[in-house]
């Protein structure tokens, strides 16, 4: 963070201008956040207590940590859970047999802890990898299959189910998601939907179910999945009136694709539904320590998501192991903070600090302005929180450092852009 000197006179030997108008409004910005895995739950119950409560006040508390706001958790298991797993006995259609006892072995008491170290609320977004096996066409909860028609109805059902459980844990839901990645096949937990078939389900069985259960504020979101074509899947459900109706917004994942420019596609669309991303890691295992390349990328992405109508990010496991784990189908990943279970250490990566350049000074509330002038090499996004302070985060993905003249209502100022560098800009309202 640094503080403008509007008195440098080096101001005209700026490589570029970067305009700030802040009469110029955009989206409003609701927080950001992580998931809640079984993995990353796991993974802090075999470090020591003083460690746990390190890392979950570094990333929930509103001044020490990095103020998130947002959690996701599964519905059933995930890859990032110890296995496959469900709610209810097989084959029981009534749905007596529903219990998240599992959850509240791991998962629960750390939300808990969490909302404790926020002190307030959290967002909780949840989302279903797989229904049980016997509700699917290939009878398992891993690689693909689909939900059979003839329980359509139960597992609408099922996810009013959850939501009264996690109520009855002390947590109100925020929003749910019909499907994670609704399009891949995968060996792990996974289920397929095509465009109409997730608009069929919504307008015809979890629409009016969460409506008939008094959980019509419930945020439904679609798609939760990559962006490259976010636009087609979002248009087929959201273009029929009966569906969108019970749609609050569509979900992103940025794996594949940094094609931000589709979620405006979205917005200008259906300008009265809304833009969350749900997912983003760093694939194939814990990156070395010091790697710089896994900040940028987060930095890049939420840029180019905010500059596109996003309005809340959430990251996906909060915390892995030493191996990128747990993953009970070896699908390691990277996450910002990474335990050593083994010698009781916590490592945060350049992920964690890129991520905080955003959620400790982009308050909820605030309201993305125009900020032109960006180049390939620096990159930036700006709003103004409800307190009337413009906070301007920009960074230098390239190889050379830069000058940068940075303008707000009339007042300039020469900021220095290291190479391979992020920066928050605060600037009183």
């Amino acid at each position: 963070m640094k503080e403008l000197d509007s008195s440098n006179p080096a101001i005209k030997e700026a490589n570029l201008c970067l305009e700030i108008n802040p009469e110029v409004t955009y989206q409003t910005m609701l927080g950001f956040g992580g998931a809640f895995t079984e993995a990353s739950a796991y993974s802090l119950s075999l470090i020591s207590k003083e460690k746990r409560d390190e890392v979950i006040r570094r990333y929930f508390h509103p001044e020490e940590g990095l103020g998130y706001r947002f959690g996701r958790t599964h519905i059933n298991s995930c890859d990032f859970s110890l296995g496959n797993y469900t709610y209810v006995n097989e084959g029981d259609i009534s749905l007596d047999s529903f219990s998240i006892d599992r959850e509240k072995q791991l998962v629960i008491p750390l939300i808990k802890d969490a909302i404790k170290e926020a002190g307030q609320e959290l967002h909780i977004v949840s989302s279903p990898w797989s229904p049980p096996p016997w509700m699917k066409s290939n009878g398992e909860m891993n690689n693909g299959g689909k939900l059979l028609p003839e329980y359509k109805a139960i597992w609408a059902s099922y996810y009013v189910k959850y939501v009264e459980a996690m109520e009855a844990e002390g947590i109100p839901l925020w929003g749910i998601t019909i499907q994670n990645e609704p399009e891949a096949k995968q060996v792990w937990d996974s289920c397929l939907y095509s465009g109409e078939e997730e608009r069929d389900f919504i307008k015809n069985h979890l629409g009016p179910t969460l409506h008939k259960h008094g959980k019509e504020n419930l945020k439904v979101i679609i798609w939760d999945h990559n962006r490259d074509v976010v636009f087609e899947r979002a248009r087929a459900v959201l273009s029929d009136p009966e569906a969108a109706k019970y749609v609050w917004g569509t979900g992103i994942h940025w794996y594949v694709s940094e094609e931000f420019e589709n979620l405006s596609k979205v917005h200008q669309a259906f300008p009265d539904k809304h833009l969350i991303f749900t997912e983003g890691c760093i694939e194939g295992g814990v990156q070395p320590e010091g790697a710089w390349h896994t900040g940028e990328r987060y930095g890049r992405n939420i840029i180019g998501d905010l500059n596109n109508y996003l309005e809340a990010w959430i990251d996906w496991n909060l915390v892995l192991n030493e191996k990128g784990g747990p993953n009970h189908v070896g699908n390691y990943c990277d996450a910002p903070v990474i335990v050593d279970t083994k010698n009781d250490e916590v490592y945060y990566n350049s992920s964690y600090y890129y991520i905080g350049h955003f959620s400790k000074y982009i308050k909820t509330g605030a309201v993305r302005v125009s900020c032109q002038g960006a180049t390939e090499e620096i990159l930036a996004t700006a709003f103004r929180n409800p307190t009337g302070e413009i906070v301007v985060v920009a960074m230098n993905q390239g190889e050379e450092e830069l000058l940068m003249n940075l303008a707000i209502s009339g007042s300039e100022a020469i900021v220095d852009m290291p190479a391979h560098s992020i920066s928050t800009f605060l600037v009183n309202g």
